[in-house]
């Protein structure tokens, strides 16, 4: 103790009033930049960044615990529970478009050996099926009581024998709806199992129609039916629009929305949007948006790009940076723009797939709102969309970027909707095959020139006068080295100066 305190006091004996000097300076001039730069950052963003920066990182790692946040419990598994109770915390979507596993997935298994959906997506479908497809009533029939064990199988060669039992007993709908998304691989074949079961659905459904209000018994019977009914004629729709009859597909979606109104929860109006695109009826598409982009209902990539498409369209043609530059955007263009801006706003993930910036994938079963699995469904389907309006891409190319110089920092908190969600990049993980695909995650935005400048500038000061402490005379060494290499140039010029002029006019302006 007593070495520690006669060392300290003999450094401090050592120390010049020139240190003292430099330190004060040293320190004025830091705390000068702090300052200069806490007033452009409060004048730009309106917080200041040192509270910021305290509050959001260092308060965590010193224990801090933010009020707004629940506490969360530490469990035995470690981060695999915490990734599941912050999945479990964002609210999952059937995707509205998915593609059929025997006919579209299974085929891309046999090109690459590779399994394009995860298990905890798969699992999602499962529990979809058990909601959509069971009741408790299926032990009165035998062959909806084998249905109900068969959507909770893993193995999927289980799940196909035991449809195919189903189907020996009596016509069951729900063992056609399984045999076509499963066994067969085409879309040829899986519309005609559709098609039969539709006539086994359209039945069960008129027979449970007439009992419904019998009790709460027969009104669960009639949900599931409905549910089966609905399920089975998206799905012929569906299957008409990826065998080319679209026509006929957008009239079977538009009599199915007249039909059950109140199923919005299966987002039909989704599909219907994506094949007026095709067949480029772009009036119909701006009459379902009227109805559907709403501030009430639930946004989608869909409605937002969609949307984007329709306002670009009109303006894409003749678009030029170069010109917008030089006499500024008109009001079409600008409202374009703020519709690009709205949609990236949105989910900030589409625009590097739609631009071909990223690789695409197919697309999972479910999707997560705002995140990357709802980008790639989206851009699954509908690039070619945009491809098909002259300038669309380049109008994005040009655009998407200035959103996010438009959002208040942190990103997060945007001003046209709700908060980014903090467990969007977990789900994702969850949902898309990591790997063979990068998740992509909500863009930061990037830290200002200035202050990464005066983090350089403190750190560089810092470091030199610790280093003129240690080593003053290696220091003076190294100073004069380079203030003689700043020099060289100068001192070079200087010479070749006196060789030309005069030496007594040289005499004179040295003396000024």
């Amino acid at each position: 103790m007593f070495g520690t305190e006669s060392s300290l006091s003999m450094f401090l004996n050592t120390l010049t009033p020139k240190f003292y000097v430099a330190l004060t300076g040293t320190s004025s001039l830091i705390s000068g930049l702090i300052l200069i730069f806490e007033w452009w950052y409060f004048r730009k963003y309106g917080t200041s960044f040192i509270e910021q920066v305290s509050v959001s990182h260092l308060r965590p790692l010193l224990g801090g615990v933010d009020s707004s946040s629940p506490s969360s419990s530490t469990t035995s598994n470690g981060d695999t529970d915490s990734n599941r109770q912050n999945v479990s915390e964002c609210k999952v979507w059937r995707n509205p478009l998915n593609l059929f596993r025997g006919a579209e997935y299974n085929r891309y298994t046999w090109v690459t050996g590779r399994e394009p959906l995860t298990y905890y997506d798969m699992n999602l479908s499962a529990q979809d099926h058990q909601t959509f497809f069971t009741c408790d009533s299926d032990h009165l029939r035998p062959a909806d009581a084998i249905m109900q064990k068969a959507w909770r199988e893993r193995n999927p060669q289980a799940r196909i024998s035991a449809a195919h039992e189903a189907l020996e007993l009596e016509d069951c709908a729900t063992a056609y709806i399984l045999l076509a998304e499963e066994e067969v691989t085409t879309i040829v074949e899986a519309e005609k199992l559709f098609k039969q079961a539709l006539k086994a659905g359209e039945g069960c459904y008129r027979r449970s129609q007439q009992l419904q209000h019998h009790g709460a018994q027969y009104e669960a019977q009639h949900r599931r039916d409905t549910n089966v009914l609905v399920y089975i004629k998206r799905r012929l729709a569906m299957c008409s629009r990826k065998l080319g009859r679209t026509r006929e597909a957008v009239k079977m979606m538009r009599d199915l929305m007249k039909e059950f109104p109140l199923l919005s929860m299966f987002n039909i109006h989704e599909n219907l949007l994506e094949a007026l695109l095709e067949l480029q009826a772009y009036a119909d598409v701006q009459a379902v948006l009227a109805k559907y982009d709403d501030i009430s209902l639930p946004k989608s990539a869909t409605i937002c790009y969609t949307a984007a498409l329709l306002k670009a369209r009109g303006v894409s043609d003749k678009f030029s940076p170069e010109a917008a530059s030089r006499r500024g955007l008109s009001t079409a263009e600008m409202n374009a723009v703020e519709a690009i801006h709205r949609a990236v706003e949105f989910n900030p993930h589409v625009p590097k797939y739609l631009l071909e910036m990223k690789s695409l994938i197919l697309p999972p079963e479910h999707i997560l709102k705002r995140g990357d699995s709802e980008a790639l469904a989206y851009t699954f389907f509908h690039l070619q969309h945009w491809k098909r309006v002259e300038g669309a891409l380049n109008l994005l190319h040009c655009t998407w970027e200035g959103t996010f110089r438009m959002i208040p920092y942190p990103l997060e908190k945007g001003h046209l909707f709700y908060p980014y969600p903090i467990c969007t990049e977990t789900a994702d993980r969850e949902l898309l095959p990591t790997v063979f695909h990068e998740v992509s995650v909500y863009p930061k935005k990037e830290l200002p020139f200035f202050i990464l400048f005066t983090a350089g500038l403190c750190s560089f000061t810092a470091m030199l006068a610790l280093l003129t402490h240690q080593f003053p005379e290696l220091m003076g060494v190294f100073a004069k080295a380079f203030l003689s290499t700043l020099f060289a140039p100068l001192n070079f010029i200087m010479e070749k100066v006196e060789s030309v002029l005069p030496s007594s006019l040289w005499h004179q302006l040295t003396r000024i």
